[in-house]
């Protein structure tokens, strides 16, 4: 059988937009969460924000930077403004 003739067994994955420009708040939440931190955090900080909901803070950070080249420009300027000198 051909990978034509396979039938999906689970459903497609969809892509959900994120972003400062596309009005997810993903990206606002983590944002949120580095804003309130006194310096950049290590990788296991997890920050839990006035709403509830808990963000691995060090663990974003790290996986921001290491797609920095995907962030759109308003979302570099927003990482800047908090002193993240890779994003300017």
């Amino acid at each position: 059988m051909d990978k034509a003739a396979r039938a999906r067994k689970t459903p497609a994955k969809t892509a959900v937009a994120s972003g400062v420009g596309t009005g997810g708040g993903a990206f606002q939440k983590d944002l949120e969460a580095l804003a309130r931190e006194d310096r950049l955090p290590g990788r296991g900080v997890v920050q839990v924000l006035p709403d509830g909901t808990k963000h691995r803070t060090g663990i974003w950070i790290g996986n921001i930077k290491a797609r920095r080249d995907r962030l759109d420009p308003a979302q570099r300027a927003a990482l800047a403004e908090l002193g993240i000198d890779w994003a300017s």
